[in-house]
């Protein structure tokens, strides 16, 4: 079993010698190309397929069609509805519930264990992502910044160290403009109300510890 197509490859000079068979995920956009390809030089194949454009990406090329359906996220983040093509069986069309059954309970599985290990991250509240306001604008709330309360920044310094950054970028705050953003955040949360400290209360705070 090989995988020709990677970044950089090139599958038309791979070599398929000794019965290798192909099993991988190819570029949608030339399927018809590639399955005719391999149709051509009797190589073995059974490739990742677009679910909604089949008929139009496998049909004449020598393709038999599996239509599964598969919910299936790829690396780049993207979720596409997968069936897949094949040089083998005698059918040109088929319905494949086994395998649909396999590849989304398989799915299912590793979205589990990615979750599972998936980092998390949590920022100051002097930090402003889109997430943020996504949750706040979501909430009907309106929430607004002046350009001379924030500073751009693609990454806080503590993650240039590791090699992080901000996906999407961020503003730092004001602390002003961060409690303002943090008692919308909490009001978002839900309908509660939120009791704000006086100017007395801060210069008290202020002298604490």
């Amino acid at each position: 079993m090989v995988r020709p197509f990677f970044p950089g490859g090139d599958y038309e000079s791979f070599d398929y010698s000794g019965g290798k068979v192909v099993v991988d995920n190819p570029p949608f956009s030339i399927l018809s190309k590639i399955c005719a390809f391999y149709r051509d030089r009797d190589i073995p194949f059974f490739l990742f397929a677009p679910n909604l454009t089949i008929f139009s990406s496998a049909a004449r090329n020598g393709a038999h069609m599996l239509v599964t359906d598969c919910a299936i996220e790829y690396a780049n983040g993207a979720i596409v509805n997968t069936s897949f093509v094949t040089s083998f069986g005698d059918d040109l069309i088929r319905t494949a519930p086994d395998l649909t059954k396999m590849v989304n309970d398989a799915v299912k599985r590793v979205g589990r264990e990615s979750r599972k290990h998936m980092p998390k991250y949590a920022y100051p509240p002097e930090l402003l992502n889109v997430t943020r306001l996504n949750k706040v604008g979501n909430a009907g709330l309106d929430f607004r910044v002046k350009a001379s309360d924030v500073a751009f920044t693609r990454a806080l310094d503590s993650q240039r160290a590791v090699g992080k950054a901000i996906f999407g970028g961020g503003y730092l705050l004001s602390e002003r403009k961060a409690a303002e953003l943090k008692a919308a955040e909490l009001k978002a949360a839900e309908d509660v109300t939120v009791w704000t400290l006086s100017d007395k209360e801060k210069q008290i705070i202020g002298k604490l510890g």
